[in-house]
């Protein structure tokens, strides 16, 4: 586990690169010792290859061990879904009172907008009671596993930083995305598939592919885009004619060169190329076994309403790939779900998202724990920020009947991997603008995965630019100790 270490016994002037160049040893007969250390080279096919993300101690003992991470990119509005204010029913069509609005400004709406109440129904379900939407018939079926926040903020309103600062801690591109520092810091069980792998659907991402960047950490941590139908990655298939006994010779020659040149520079860089040849090697026989449903009972597939090779049915595919990858030792799987960015038309927006997504959710928690998964797999789902409690309307721009970006209150639910089921946490106020009670910042639900995962927040480190870099930033954030079990 990467740790702030003392560094006053080692000369100013001495790199990892001298230090590995002059102790006897050389990196690169550290990295072909691991590999022969596993057994003969001889059985090219069969040597476990230099392994960065091979699995690491954590700081304390972990609840979890991966993490599905279900990122409804747009914003959904927690109005319509799990924040029930029947307030703004009362006031709908006049304005909120200026000591709510203060010098709050927005971006495609007037401070003095009227308020929109909301667009749906509202009940209590489960032992536990929750209130949540009528557009989550199947989660209301499933809400005792789950725990509601319902205080969240961020710092960002706009579409793209606030995603990247969900994803990665930082509104600058750039930076480490969470299942990067995860790969980093305590690796992966998966010894075939990727340690970080991403999952799309909904349309395109405002973040983009930042959002899951290595950021200054080694490329190898990288998530790895998966696709939900097809070969799972572009070009995983070899050209015909192309066999893999000769596959495996070219490898074998490119790593002995990539060896050879680890052990003079010492670039992780080189680590990393090693790697992702053997890894795509691994994948050609894994990953076609990962895509293929075919030994999914009709009822699995019936429970996620998955289609496979339907783009149609993206999302629920998606979600049982996170099953299917979860149990293969995957430590991060990020499912993006993108088309939550209701400027217009609110209430329609809700409905559709909730019809592409609702039943898959649901059947993923209660896939996961009949098969006595959810009790070490973290599900997370949630979007950048909320929606505001007034309407957007313009003509100029064609909308109605819509709700701006909010960054002061949203909503985001948490299950299994130790956090508490049942539980509803936080409140705001009766319009939903602030949170009046435990409010949560984004980087301390980033605090709280890091912790169920036996991670001390604050001693996931890597120095770059002479500066300690966390996923948590440089403020006071900890773990949400109320969510664990």
């Amino acid at each position: 586990m990467p740790r702030n270490l003392p560094r006053g016994n080692l000369p100013r002037d001495s790199t990892r690169r001298h230090f590995f160049q002059n102790c006897g040893i050389g990196l690169g007969s550290i990295a072909l010792a691991s590999l022969l250390g596993k057994g003969s080279l001889a059985a090219a096919e069969t040597a476990a290859p230099t392994r960065p993300t091979a699995p690491r101690p954590t700081h304390f003992p972990a609840k979890a061990k991966r993490v599905i991470y279900l990122f409804m990119a747009g914003a959904p509005s927690q109005l319509e879904l799990f924040d029930h204010k029947p307030e703004l029913t009362k006031l709908e069509g006049k304005p909120l009172p200026p000591s709510v609005i203060k010098d709050q400004r927005y971006a495609f709406i007037q401070p003095d907008a009227a308020v929109l109440g909301p667009r749906y129904k509202f009940a209590k379900h489960g032992k536990c009671g929750a209130e949540i939407s009528e557009m989550l018939p199947h989660l209301a079926k499933v809400v005792d596993e789950i725990a509601i926040v319902r205080s969240m903020h961020t710092d960002l309103f706009n579409h793209a930083p606030a995603q990247l600062f969900v994803n990665t801690g930082s509104g600058v591109p750039g930076r480490p995305s969470m299942g990067s520092w995860l790969s980093y810091g305590i690796g992966s069980e998966a010894n075939d598939l990727p340690a970080f792998v991403v999952l799309k659907s909904g349309g395109s991402l405002s973040g983009g592919a930042a959002m899951w960047s290595a950021g200054f950490l080694p490329s190898v941590h990288q998530g790895v885009p998966f696709r939900s139908s097809g070969d799972p990655i572009l070009h995983v298939s070899n050209p015909a004619g192309y066999d893999k006994r000769a596959q495996r010779e070219t490898l074998d020659v490119v790593r002995r060169l990539n060896l050879r040149r680890l052990d003079v520079v010492g670039d992780p860089e080189i680590a990393t190329r090693i790697e992702a040849y053997e890894m795509a090697y691994r994948m050609q026989s894994r990953a076609p076994e990962l895509m293929d449903f075919s030994k999914e009972p009709a009822h699995v597939l019936k429970m996620y309403g998955a289609k496979p090779g339907d783009s149609k049915g993206a999302f629920a595919n998606n979600c049982l790939l996170a099953r299917r990858m979860a149990e293969r030792g995957v430590r991060f799987i990020q499912v993006y779900h993108a088309g939550w960015d209701h400027h217009s038309d609110v209430a329609g927006g809700v409905k559709t998202q909730c019809k592409q997504t609702d039943q898959a959710c649901a059947a993923l928690l209660a896939d996961l724990k009949q098969r006595d998964m959810l009790k070490d797999t973290l599900v997370v789902w949630g979007g950048e920020f909320g929606r505001t409690p007034m309407v957007e309307a313009s003509a100029a721009l064609n909308r109605s009947q819509g709700r701006d970006h909010h960054p002061q209150a949203f909503s985001i639910w948490m299950a299994g991997g130790g956090i508490r089921g049942g539980v509803s946490l936080g409140r705001t106020d009766d319009f939903g603008f602030h949170p009046v009670e435990e409010p949560v910042h984004v980087h301390d639900i980033q605090a709280t995965i890091l912790h169920q995962l036996g991670i001390d927040h604050r001693k996931l480190t890597f120095r770059h630019l002479g500066l300690d870099f966390r996923l948590t930033g440089v403020e006071e954030h900890r773990p949400v100790r109320k969510l664990i079990s």
